[in-house]
């Protein structure tokens, strides 16, 4: 039996694990996060936590199924190469709605972040449907998370 996956699955591991903290030590729910109207529609505060921990650790998933099975050493590198990318932006969407305090701002940033999800299911799917399948939820929770940015504007914009 082949041990070939041990790499690709600790790497992957260590890399969710380590967006989802720096996501998670960005994330500032103190009084300016409290004083902004949200729409009704808001998930319970415990769901985000739960949510992201379920989209990285399908996202981890899809990124060892994508890159085990990219069929070149230039596939493989492009697999992290975007993978590596779109935890940028995931990162930098915090630093924006969340450090920064501008809504507006981490919108514009947010439609990046929902494009680089699209590449990797196109890009990773072409030799890999489970991987592109396991991204799925990851762009839909991106999508609403959109929604959400985009009330939050209109019920408490201007910023800046």
């Amino acid at each position: 039996m082949s041990k070939s996956w041990i790499l690709p699955a600790a790497v992957a591991s260590v890399a969710a694990l380590v967006v989802a903290v720096l996501g998670a030590t960005i994330t500032d729910l103190g009084p300016w996060y409290q004083a902004l109207g949200k729409p009704d529609w808001t998930p319970p505060g415990p769901a985000f936590g739960i949510i992201w921990t379920v989209v990285f650790a399908l996202t981890a998933m899809a990124g060892i199924t994508a890159w085990s099975k990219a069929p070149s050493g230039r596939a493989a590198d492009w697999v992290i190469s975007l993978f590596a990318l779109n935890a940028f932006l995931n990162i930098l969407w915090s630093i924006l709605f969340f450090r920064v305090q501008r809504p507006d701002w981490a919108m514009i940033e947010l439609t990046f972040l929902w494009v680089s999800i699209a590449v990797l299911i196109i890009y990773c799917g072409r030799f890999s449907r489970v991987a592109a399948v396991l991204l799925l939820p990851y762009l839909a929770w991106v999508s609403i998370a959109g929604a959400l940015n985009w009330e939050v504007i209109q019920l408490n914009g201007p910023f800046g």
